[in-house]
């Protein structure tokens, strides 16, 4: 059995590497090294208990008793499996320290095996079991040393050369009897609390791995739905604009030029925004590259009007109130709401005579409005619904279900459904924290 526990509740990673380095860290040198090197610990245990118990074992060998000075090296040598065989060590320290003690009772540190024994079936066992066993070791040198107070093996305290107190057998074993319980209960308490402790770093561990995993997840759901956000955009303009060329190339190729024009400019825009969706997937990229950061609004916005203009669409864009918050990942949140729902109108309407795209700001709040007058996008046996409600909405519906999720960020909300007799319509409500945003604008 070894000191350390390995994690099981979630894989690795860069989270479990980083706590583990941390951890390191505070151990210090000293203690790194016998964290990784197990044995050199169990030796340097083993060094220890012989140091302590060598005074008992020489002054046996001066009185001739040489069998307990056997029974300490054995002791020594079960602690040497102490961390793989904890329970049985106990047991046999135990067994073999009554028979020193029975031997040699007034030894020093008689009992000291017992520490580094208990304490190893703290670490690795409940706390219920560390008590059980901790009262089951003790028991018997209680009972030696109860008999030697007032039992048959009265008497065997060695004279000291001087006049004692008539109870001073009595005083002695008593003293004996409770510093061995109280080193041992000592022993075990450490164990206890070392082995909280771990348990505290391991649970620190697994949750920092759970948060990684979903963080990853999270990301993952994120470029997924900007993937789904460009490509749907991107194919569906260039789609109409390649029909529009198509239609106009012979009657006025002047237009034509134009219309194919923004066909490539759609299409680089879409590759660019590409990689830099898929730039995250990459740790090597390189200086140069299309940057991570949120797509900012900002001119991109009237950029993505003009495209859809290009495309076909009679669009109408106003804007009132304050500009919007100077924050790109919210920038980026109305700029793909207005992405979807003017791609859908250019998908699923027909019969267009205008569509009306509205943004209003007033306080913390952003209202997004888009609403046509064609018909095609509407399900005529549904009525207006919000977007979670699949009973009003066209095609798979991932988009406006996107639309929502991004809207969720901002405690805000969206709706899609029937305008009137005929169109469709697009609400968005979002909510900025205004304390993030500097004054004026």
């Amino acid at each position: 059995m070894t000191d350390a526990v390995e994690v099981k509740d979630a894989p690795a990673g860069q989270a479990d590497a980083s706590f583990a380095e941390i951890t390191a860290r505070h151990r210090g040198r000293i203690r790194r090294y016998l964290f990784q090197h197990p044995r050199a610990m169990d030796a340097v245990v083993v060094a220890i208990y012989l140091l302590l118990v060598t005074p008992t074992a020489a002054e046996s060998m001066r009185d001739g008793v040489w069998l307990v000075a056997v029974l300490l090296a054995a002791a020594a040598a079960a602690l040497s499996f102490r961390r793989s065989h904890p329970v049985p060590v106990v047991a046999v320290v135990t067994l073999l320290e009554v028979g020193v003690t029975l031997l040699h009772p007034w030894g020093s540190n008689i009992s000291a095996g017992l520490w580094f024994a208990l304490y190893a079936v703290a670490v690795v066992r409940s706390r219920r079991f560390a008590l059980v066993t901790l009262a089951a070791a003790t028991a018997p040198l209680l009972f030696l040393y109860l008999q030697l107070a007032v039992g048959p093996l009265d008497g065997r305290l060695p004279d000291m050369g001087v006049s004692t107190p008539e109870n001073f057998q009595l005083i002695s074993s008593i003293a004996a009897a409770v510093s061995i319980t109280l080193t041992n209960v000592i022993a075990t308490g450490i164990g206890i609390s070392v082995r909280q402790r771990r348990e505290h770093e391991h649970e620190i561990a697994a949750w920092a791995a759970r948060a990684a995993q979903l963080g990853s997840v999270t990301e993952r759901n994120r470029i997924a739905r900007e993937m789904h956000d460009i490509v749907s955009h991107s194919l569906t303009v260039m789609v109409s604009l390649s029909d529009g060329a198509a239609v106009v190339v012979k009657k006025d190729p002047v237009r034509a030029a134009e219309v194919l024009g923004e066909l490539s400019r759609t299409g680089r825009t879409a590759l660019a925004d590409m990689r830099r969706v898929l730039g995250v997937l990459r740790d090597d990229a390189a200086p140069g590259q299309a940057p991570r950061e949120p797509l900012v609004a900002g001119d991109n916005l009237g950029k993505l009007l003009e495209g859809f203009r290009a495309a076909g669409l009679p669009l109408h864009y106003t804007h009132t109130g304050p500009s919007l918050p100077d924050d790109a990942a919210f920038q980026l949140t109305v700029y793909r709401i207005l992405q979807e729902s003017l791609t859908n109108v250019l998908r699923y309407g027909r019969s267009l005579g205008r569509v009306d795209v509205a943004v209003a700001r007033e306080g913390s709040t952003v209202t997004i409005d888009v609403v046509d007058d064609g018909r095609g996008s509407v399900d005529t046996g549904g009525s207006a619904a919000p977007v979670r409600d699949s009973s009003g909405s066209v095609g798979s519906g991932r988009g406006l279900a996107g639309m929502l999720e991004r809207a969720r960020i901002y405690a805000g909300t969206v709706e899609a459904g029937r305008s009137s007799d005929r169109g469709w319509r697009v609400h968005a409500v979002l909510h900025w924290n205004g304390n993030n945003e500097s004054e004026g604008t």
